[in-house]
Parts: structure tokens; sequence; C-alpha cells
């Protein structure tokens, strides 16, 4: 804007900006504007993720593939791991110890297998989730996507391990007496819900493995503590028997030990309904819900400060 001057000069006057005085969460309302790399709503989140399904079925498979690529037995790796880790529990607790306590052999190493395979299921996918961000660090500072997709993406890598070596677990079942029945059927839901409360931990320890990498040395010790008090080379009914019913159940309605014994009973002809908790199925529902709702939203309140620092 300019007006004359009483000597015939120009004066110019500045127009007020628009945006004079507001503050910067103000400028960036009326504008549309984001923080770079800020945290999306819940709902939102969640879409995004729907959105990289495909990425993280992908990833998980990439990252399945190349796990015992530099191996020369490359990945009958997946099967022979946890059997070798399953013989030489038998010769230590079943031989040696003879934890197997009023079981027959025939029960006995199918239980011992089940367990063994079930159990480095979860194992695992803590393992993994644990340095899903720390380890990635290249990828979630190079691409903008949900962090959460990593940790989900280990923890499914892991369900297709088990599913690999669930042809061994089922010919020792098979080999050992039990037939197919229809209490197979229920080794859907079981790995279902097995897989919500893995995902559940594996996105926990995520988020504390990006904050504090050295945690991934503390969890080798931990986990093994976790599967002795599970019964995964005795039965706790067994070992319990005289002592105060709490406390017997208490041991069992430990996760790990739930969805072992649930496997057990679907899998093996011998194991009984004897074996279990009173409301099996709602403790495992409860579990996995609860630990996967958890675990999700835990994870993303920390979505913005990943790959930073």
């Amino acid at each position: 804007m300019s007006e004359t001057t009483h000597d015939g000069g120009v004066a110019v006057t500045a127009v007020p900006s628009p945006d004079e005085g507001l503050t910067a969460a103000q400028l960036a309302a009326r504008y549309g504007l984001a923080v770079s790399g800020a945290r999306p709503s819940l709902v939102e989140y969640v879409r995004q993720l729907w959105g990289r399904r495909h990425f993280i079925l992908a990833f998980s498979q990439a990252k399945l593939t190349a796990q015992y690529s530099q191996a020369k037995l490359g990945q009958l790796w997946q099967v022979a791991t946890p059997l070798l880790n399953a013989a030489v529990y038998y010769f230590i607790f079943g031989v040696i110890l003879h934890a197997s306590r009023g079981m027959s052999q025939d029960v006995y190493i199918p239980f011992l297998v089940t367990g063994v395979f079930t159990f480095t299921f979860t194992q695992s996918s803590i393992m993994t989730g644990v340095r899903a961000i720390s380890g990635n660090l290249g990828l979630v500072r190079a691409l903008h996507f949900p962090r959460a997709s990593l940790p989900i993406s280990f923890a499914l890598q892991q369900l297709q391990q088990l599913l690999f070596s669930m042809i061994v677990m089922v010919a020792v079942v098979v080999g050992f007496g039990s037939r197919p029945g229809l209490s197979w059927v229920l080794v859907v839901p079981i790995l279902f819900l097995l897989f919500l409360f893995n995902t559940g931990l594996a996105l926990i320890v995520a988020r504390m493995g990006a904050k504090t990498p050295d945690l991934a040395q503390l969890l080798p010790f931990v986990l093994r503590t976790w599967m002795y008090m599970s019964g995964v080379m005795f039965s706790i009914t067994k070992m319990m028997e005289g002592r105060p019913g709490w406390a017997r159940t208490l041991l069992q309605v430990n996760p790990a030990t739930v969805f072992m014994d649930l496997m057990r009973f679907a899998l093996i002809d011998g194991y009984g309904a004897s074996n279990l908790p009173p409301h099996v199925w709602a403790v495992a529902l409860v579990w996995a819900v609860v630990l996967f709702v958890g675990g999700f939203v835990y994870f993303w309140k920390a979505e913005e400060r990943y790959g930073r620092g």
C-alpha cells in the first residue's frame, strides 16, 4: 500500500501479514502442517500397518530364508535345532533325572518334543523382537513406515519356522502311538493365540531393546529361568503332587505352560484334560489378548522416538 506525502514523494506502508502474531502450533493448524515423524493416532497407525501387510509378510519370508543361508544344511536347521535340544533335554531329564514321573516313554517323549518346539517359538520371537529396532537402524532411519512392522514380521518369521518344525513334531507324536483325531483341529486356534501372545511380547521387548540394546544380553538368562519354571521337561501336575493346590494352579497358569499344555492335549493321546488348569481356554485367550493389545499400545506410544538419538 502507498500514499503521497506533502512534498510529492511516495511513502510505502507495509500491509500486515495475516499470520502475524500466530504461534507455531496455530500456523501448523492453519496450513495443515504436521511434525515430521510425529506419532499418528492409534486408528491411523493400525490402518498404516494394514497397508504394509505385504511388506511384513515378504520381510519375514526373506529373514527366514536368510537365517541359515551360510550353513551347509540350510533350512534343515529350522527343524534340527529344536530337535537336538529335545534330545539333550531327554538325556538329562528323562534318562538321568527321571523327570518323566508316572509317564510312559510313549507319552513322555512326545510331551518333551512338543514342549521344546512350542517354547522355542516363544523364545525365538522374543530374542528376534528385542533386536527388531536396534538391529535395523539403517532401515528405520532411511524409510518412513510404521515401526511395528518389524517386530510383527519377526514374530511371523518364527511362526513360519514353527510350521516347518511341526512336520517333525507330528511325526514324533504319531511315531509314539498318538493318532490324528478331532482334537488335532485345536492346534489352529492354539497357534493363533500363541502367535498373538508372542507378537505382544516381541513388541514390548522391541521398544525396550531400542532404548537399551544390552537387554539382548540379559534376556537369554531370563528365558532360561522361565523355561525351567514352565514344565517344558516335566509335568507340573506330577511334580506338584502333595503340594498346595494354589501353588500348582499358579504354575499352570504361567502363559508358556498354558500354551504348551494345550498343544500337548491336542496332539498326544495319553495327555488328558486332568493336566490342564481350570478354564484353560479363557486363560489362554486373556494372555493372548492382553499381551497383544498391551504390547501394541506400548510400542506405538514411542513410535516417534525409534531410530533417533
